[in-house]
């Protein structure tokens, strides 16, 4: 698998990953969907995207981690559009009702850029996974015109692990959600059954590229960083999750078991879900991540 660097590979090759990762869009199988509509050709699959890229707004962002915010921020790009159907989304305007302008590569470029001037810690690209291709001619052409601090691939878990593979090298930091170990509750809530078994081949991939995350001087420089939010009534299988990064990935994996879930969107439809949770759910998670032996974010 060709790993994309400005420092170690050719023009030539570089140039060829991109290609191949904008002709996977012709018929677009991107992302585990696999839709096969030809968004080169303005048609739109499950992500609601075409050709070009949707950007939302793009700004220093403090309420991430604290390995990726530091002291100037963390520069996210918050894309449009999301393979995911998550009925609880709190970004749902973004992500659901499409909210944002179209943006060309050197718009792309410029934003990163600029973030780095504003002293931000790292390019935090939210929602990445149906622009891969964007992502990887816009980070090289950012590269080459002195980009230096760190990206971030910040998604919900629901990755191809071929799409992934183009992006080895580009992307410094994997930041995934880990949403869910119970199929039944991915179809349900995120219109996506096969996603626990999705997910855990993209976190494997996601490791064997980046390894655990490392910090230096408080940062996070590369590696992977998981999240999980609790749910109500554990529709999640939480437990699991931890079990499986534990066993599976690292017992050296950082995790983020995130306790801010609250009933946005089109969870007032569902009844169990429509609450946040309780302090006995969270804490349930949390002290069996830390029994576990796993890094846990502050």
């Amino acid at each position: 698998m060709t790993k994309l660097s400005n420092h170690d590979l050719s023009n030539e090759m570089v140039k060829e990953t991109i290609v191949s990762a904008y002709k996977i869009m012709e018929s677009c199988i991107l992302c585990p969907r696999m839709c096969k509509v030809n968004r080169l050709n303005e048609e739109k699959g499950f992500c609601g995207i075409g050709a070009k890229a949707v950007v939302s707004s793009a700004s220093p962002h403090f309420g991430e981690e604290s390995v990726l915010v530091g002291h100037g921020g963390s520069g996210t790009i918050f894309f449009t559009g999301c393979n995911l159907g998550c009925v609880f989304c709190q970004n749902y305007d973004i992500s659901q009702l499409l909210y944002g302008d179209e943006v060309e590569i050197d718009d792309l470029v410029n934003m990163m850029l600029q973030l780095q001037r504003q002293g931000c810690s790292n390019i935090n690209f939210v929602t990445p996974t149906h622009v891969v291709p964007h992502i990887l001619e816009s980070v090289y052409a950012a590269r080459v015109r002195g980009l230096k601090i760190p990206t971030v691939y910040n998604c919900g878990g629901y990755e191809s692990v071929e799409s992934l593979q183009l992006l080895e090298g580009t992307i410094d930091i994997y930041m995934p959600d880990a949403k869910y170990m119970n199929p039944v509750s991915s179809k349900k809530y995120s219109s996506a059954q096969d996603y626990p078994e999705v997910m855990k081949a993209a976190l494997i991939e996601m490791h064997r590229q980046v390894g655990d995350l490392k910090i230096k001087d408080g940062l996070a420089t590369q590696g992977l960083l998981v999240r999980h939010l609790v749910m109500p009534n554990n529709i999640a299988g939480s437990i699991e999750i931890i079990d499986f990064l534990a066993d599976e990935i690292s017992n050296n994996t950082y995790v983020n078991v995130m306790e801010q879930y609250r009933p946005t969107f089109k969870a007032h439809n569902y009844p169990e879900i429509n609450r946040h949770i309780t302090h006995e759910e969270f804490d349930e998670v949390y002290q069996y991540a830390k029994e576990r032996g796993l890094r846990l974010s502050t």
